[in-house]
């Protein structure tokens, strides 16, 4: 008896640990798409590339496909430094991050309505103004003459303002300013951020963050007439 209690103990000892074996045969293998690929990207950035509540990952969806292919270029190239998206696509080839950009440009998912501003209505206004209007004194043109009237970017590779955190927003300024963020020159964003102290940059933040976006936002189809700054990487 005790043989054949040992013998029946081993033999679903060897069907158990075989049973892993087998699964792991019959399971089939994960889809080879660009959205399954693509996954890893939205860890941070959300699905669709919508954006997280962290703060600190900006929303990709919808954004212009040749804003995000200069981005993930200038990532990979080494002029913007943020070590886990260089990780990301430092081997990948140009063809192949205009592809994934023009993936997440495609997406169009609802923004989130916007969380209430923190600072005084009197910062807002200061805000609002240098965004619409900017300080002819100090040669600082409005976020509107690049941006857009609305604020939504431009067809090829402007980028919509509204929808992105304050918390991301502010680091982008600091980005340009410790050089950590570059574009192809000429950089006018660096040159605009060096003219804006950092009470200016956190009134502008904040009004920025604070605006709701229209349920149909689109970037516009083509960049304004005249831009008041060169600006390189901008297709024309």
């Amino acid at each position: 008896m005790p043989f054949r209690i040992h013998t029946t103990l081993a033999s679903c000892l060897v069907l158990f640990l075989a049973l892993p074996a087998a699964t792991s045969r019959a399971a089939p293998p994960p889809p080879d798409t660009l959205d399954a690929r693509l996954l890893a990207c939205t860890g941070c950035h959300g699905d669709q590339g919508r954006a997280t509540a962290d703060g600190y990952y900006p929303r990709i969806a919808g954004k212009p496909a040749g804003y995000l292919a200069n981005q993930l270029i200038n990532f990979r190239d080494g002029r913007r430094t943020v070590p886990s998206m260089t990780w990301m696509v430092e081997h990948l080839s140009d063809d192949y991050l205009r592809e994934i950009a023009a993936h997440f440009a495609s997406r169009h998912p609802p923004y989130p309505a916007p969380p209430p501003p923190s600072v005084t209505p009197e910062v807002l206004e200061r805000g609002r103004r240098l965004v619409v209007a900017g300080d002819p004194s100090r040669e600082l043109p409005a976020c509107t003459a690049c941006h857009g009237d609305a604020l939504l970017g431009a067809q090829p590779a402007v980028p919509g303002l509204l929808g992105l955190p304050r918390d991301y927003l502010n680091a982008q300024f600091g980005a340009w300013l410790n050089g950590t963020r570059r574009a192809m020159a000429p950089d006018c964003m660096a040159t605009i951020a060096k003219r804006l102290p950092a009470a200016d940059i956190a009134a502008v933040t904040a009004w920025l963050a604070a605006q709701p976006v229209p349920a149909a936002a689109r970037p516009a189809a083509a960049l304004p007439a005249r831009l008041p700054l060169d600006c390189g990487g901008l297709g024309r």
